[in-house]
């Protein structure tokens, strides 16, 4: 194996692939970046068994062939080279690096130990605009369930609605419940899939742009088969699995009607719940929001035994009545910073029921928080 291109190529697709590697104890082979060079392409491979990434990267080849190397290493050291041409061949289980006057030698593995990446599946397709896409991930992602007690929440729910015209995305750790809809450019078949959280991650790592080289595709192909959906931007591919199981019907907490309708300015909203954070227990991370209709004016305290008290006002606009509602403060924050609105509407109906945090005037996104029981 020899080939040679620029350090740019390089570092983008390094970026795309190393972050799914780690440290794999029960088999080290996957803490690799498989480099595969045939006579028309150079590609770059990493997968974790359950998600794959591959990209291709603009190079050229002198000779064919596929070694794996340490992901880590490879990506740290090339950081450090100039923004020169740099060259990799193989030999004698090493892979030797040279750009400029700067030349190394790093230990690898064979590329027949490394597990077999799937083909593409001949599933339904669908087409979506990046930006979208990317944005709507970001929306939804904070939501996601981290363990595994219920493996369905552990994902993220993605439907396909081609009557409408639509993808639309939820997550919830029951805790709290994202949901956001955006337009699906191209699709023919209704889809309901639960995409694993660390390959959305990959997903979403994709669509910003990184490793786009001279292409710069404004929508991403979608391809869903048997158990896999993929990916495909610009010059690269995510290939998961999903996670097999059926999303429970979230739909069904999300109240229909609501006593309560705060009006909020969003920044002033986000810094009093940053203010207000300081003054939490750690993991409760509880924040009081007092709504008051005749004054207009929404009450936001919290205490701590090792920090102290925090007491705020905030003029707010309230339709409805007074209430009272204790809220989990880094829940409420990782909602209010994905608003892109300069008001947010704050809908409750009492203490014990589900709030709706939404950026006003735009119905494609909804944030639920469920309060803390007193």
């Amino acid at each position: 194996m020899k080939i040679s291109c620029t350090k740019e190529n390089l570092s983008e697709a390094l970026s795309l692939v190393s972050g799914i590697t780690g440290k794999n104890i029960n088999l080290p082979i996957l803490n690799n970046i498989l480099i595969k060079v045939t006579d028309n392409k150079v590609e770059f491979i990493a997968t974790n068994l359950e998600t794959a990434v591959i990209v291709v990267v603009r190079a050229k080849v002198e000779e064919v062939g596929s070694f794996t190397v340490p992901a880590r290493t490879l990506t740290d050291f090339v950081s450090l080279l100039p923004s020169q041409t740099i060259s990799f061949s193989v030999k004698d289980n090493e892979l030797l690096v040279a750009c400029g006057k700067s030349a190394t030698k790093i230990k690898g593995t064979s590329a027949e130990d490394y597990p077999i990446i799937p083909s593409l599946p001949e599933g339904k397709g669908y087409l979506v605009s990046a930006e979208l896409l990317r944005d709507a991930l970001n929306k939804v992602l904070p939501a996601v369930a981290r363990n595994d007690i219920r493996p369905e929440l552990s994902g993220l729910f993605v439907f396909f609605d081609a009557d409408n015209k639509q993808i639309v995305m939820a997550a919830t750790d029951s805790y709290r419940l994202a949901e956001k809809k955006i337009k699906l450019e191209q699709g023919e078949k209704e889809m309901k899939v639960i995409v694993p959280f660390r390959a959305a991650q990959e997903i979403n790592h994709l669509l910003t742009g990184v490793g786009g080289g001279e292409q710069k595709e404004t929508n991403a192909r979608i391809l869903v088969g048997d158990n896999q959906i993929v990916v495909l931007f610009n010059n690269a591919v995510v290939i998961s699995r999903l996670v097999e199981g059926q999303y429970p019907d979230y739909t069904q907490i999300i109240p229909k009607d609501f006593s309560t309708t705060v009006t909020i300015d969003t920044g002033k909203m986000v810094k009093e719940m940053k203010a207000s954070g300081l003054f939490t227990t750690t993991g409760v991370n509880a924040v009081t929001l007092g709504i008051k209709p005749k004054q207009n004016i929404m009450e936001i305290s919290s205490t701590s035994s090792q920090t102290g008290e925090y007491n705020s006002e905030l003029e707010v606009e309230v339709k409805g009545n007074e209430a009272t509602v204790l809220l989990n403060n880094r829940y409420v924050l990782d909602g209010l910073n994905n608003f892109s609105t300069l008001e947010t509407s704050l809908k409750i109906n009492n203490g014990d029921s589900a709030c709706l945090f939404a950026p006003k005037g735009d119905e494609s996104y909804l944030y639920i928080v469920m309060p803390i029981r007193q």
